[in-house]
């Protein structure tokens, strides 16, 4: 299919509505401008967005499956609800983004600032983070098991409940992360930023591998001396 490109447009609902009419998975969005904007329920599927600015702009329940997203900047934009299965992100700003319920399914995440993203109860399987900053993001309840984990910093992020095990961090830093019920049995932690954690918790460790000096920090922080 031959794809359809706009450029340097403030894209409006009635404008999208009236694009997804005519061009139905082949348009492509170059330096557009969707701030604020209302793009709720929408089938946009197959859509590409590339260098856009969607700060603010709502793709609530919208249907978003194998579109694809480079150097977009979208603070606060909310994808709620939203179907993304196969969407592709590369190096987006997406800080306090909204993603509550939505469907990720095969969706990949490279290079991306997710800072403060809210990420609880999403559904779907093989969900892929690389390069990415999640700092004092919302992850509750995510699964990583037998994940390669490569450059992914949980600094102070919301770990509760999620499924570390089998997982390799390679990189990056789970630094003072929230981590009540959280599992690392069988994770390989030595490649990762670990302080803030309780690794002497037996019931949630068990058979992880952290490093020597690892080690030692965690039993200085229990006020042991290593000699």
């Amino acid at each position: 299919m031959n794809t359809v490109t706009f450029r340097d447009e403030s894209i409006s609902r009635e404008r999208m509505q009236a694009i997804v009419a005519a061009h139905p998975r082949v348009a492509v969005f170059e330096s557009c401008h969707f701030d604020g904007g209302d793009f709720s329920r929408l089938d946009m599927d197959g859509f590409q967005f590339n260098q856009c600015s969607v700060a603010g702009a709502s793709w609530l329940a919208a249907s978003l499956e194998e579109s694809r997203w480079v150097k977009c900047r979208g603070g606060q934009c909310d994808f709620s609800s939203a179907l993304l299965g196969d969407a592709r992100f590369s190096h987006c700003d997406l800080n306090n983004s909204h993603w509550r319920r939505a469907t990720l399914s095969s969706v990949q995440f490279h290079d991306c600032k997710l800072t403060g993203a809210h990420l609880q109860e999403v559904s779907g399987w093989a969900l892929e983070f690389r390069d990415c900053l999640l700092v004092s993001a919302d992850l509750r309840g995510l699964s990583f098991r037998k994940a390669q984990l490569q450059g992914l910093d949980f600094s102070e992020a919301e770990l509760s409940g999620c499924d570390f095990r089998d997982a390799v961090f390679n990189g990056g830093s789970l630094r003072n992360a929230q981590t009540r019920l959280t599992r690392f049995e069988g994770a390989d932690l030595r490649g990762t930023d670990i302080s803030g954690l309780n690794v002497m918790d037996a019931k949630l460790f068990r058979k992880a591998v952290i490093s020597q000096r690892q080690a030692a920090a965690a039993l200085a922080a229990f006020g042991l001396i290593v000699a």
